[in-house]
């Protein structure tokens, strides 16, 4: 069978063939590679994981649009996985703003992008104090962002964060008017339970996201119970990026206090093993041809 032509049409495609969709974070280039070597059919770069990973800043909305492009860039330049991008509130304030953003994302080679409705000063999604723009705002931006897609498969998600603000009945009446501004799915954001989903699921003429991150407002609740919920697609935006902090901590920590690594060598990657992920002897192999050729000359 062909392969679609765009990340954007790859992502639909993914879609179609698993339900609910499994969307792992990816930090950075490397881990999208080893999600695709564990078999995920979609990724996702988290713009609290550009903050804190890129930038080591805090999710509040202090990154730039240059700061998210950059990692997109260089995760779809080794790893043709669809990627689902975090884009906040969309790097605005304006239409024209946002309009740029999907443009921008689409060049770079993003297959999709969530786009919410906090104010510019946003807050990560499981703290408290969120403040969230009218819902007329919030429809505009969606609008915005569809009627700029230059694919017509790239696939756009609005998030509310409305339950936390407003409750779920206007979460809900809100997702009904994102859905109708253009939105291809819904990112239902703290929801608490599984008949909250449900709610979602079963009024909402589109797919809805459910986020699965860990410590946060949400539940971990397995792909079978959301499966069972009607939700389209489960993300788990920082989960390697969270172990791989908290290796970095204890191997810092005991180089540091022991003076050796021989304690916490079972918390590495091999050179092999990494040599293995990224292709290093394929590299090595068409340099090896070159010098060859060289020498022949």
């Amino acid at each position: 069978m062909s392969r679609p032509e765009s990340a954007g049409a790859r992502f639909r495609q993914a879609l179609q063939e698993e339900h609910p969709l499994q969307i792992i974070g990816a930090i950075n280039a490397n881990h999208a590679l080893l999600a695709k070597r564990a078999g995920y059919r979609a990724i996702y770069l988290s713009g609290g994981g550009v903050a804190a990973g890129s930038l080591g800043l805090p999710d509040l909305g202090i990154n730039t649009l240059d700061d998210v492009l950059t990692d997109v860039r260089r995760i779809t330049d080794v790893c043709d996985t669809p990627l689902l991008v975090d884009i906040d509130t969309g790097f605005g304030p304006s239409a024209f703003n946002i309009a740029r953003t999907v443009q921008s994302l689409i060049k770079f080679g993003a297959a999709a992008c969530h786009i919410e409705d906090q104010v510019g000063a946003k807050r990560c999604g499981h703290r408290p104090g969120k403040e969230i723009v009218s819902t007329a705002e919030m429809a505009d931006r969606v609008k915005a962002a569809a009627d700029a897609r230059t694919d017509a498969d790239f696939y756009l998600i609005a998030r509310t964060d409305a339950i936390a603000v407003d409750g779920v009945d206007a979460a809900l009446e809100r997702a009904h008017i994102c859905a109708e501004a253009g939105a291809d799915a819904i990112f239902v954001e703290a929801a608490y339970d599984l008949p909250t989903y449900r709610r979602f699921t079963e009024s909402l003429p589109v797919p809805v996201l459910a986020n699965i991150t860990e410590f946060g407002k949400t539940p971990l609740f397995t792909v079978e119970e959301l499966d069972s919920a009607g939700v389209g697609m489960v993300l788990y935006p920082l989960s390697a990026f969270r172990a791989m902090n908290k290796a970095a901590e204890l191997v810092y920590a005991a180089i540091r206090r022991d003076g050796h690594q021989h304690d916490v060598l079972e918390l590495m990657q091999t050179r092999e093993e990494l040599y293995d992920r990224i292709g290093y002897h394929d590299y090595e192999a068409r340099l090896d041809a070159l010098f060859a050729q060289g020498k022949k000359a």
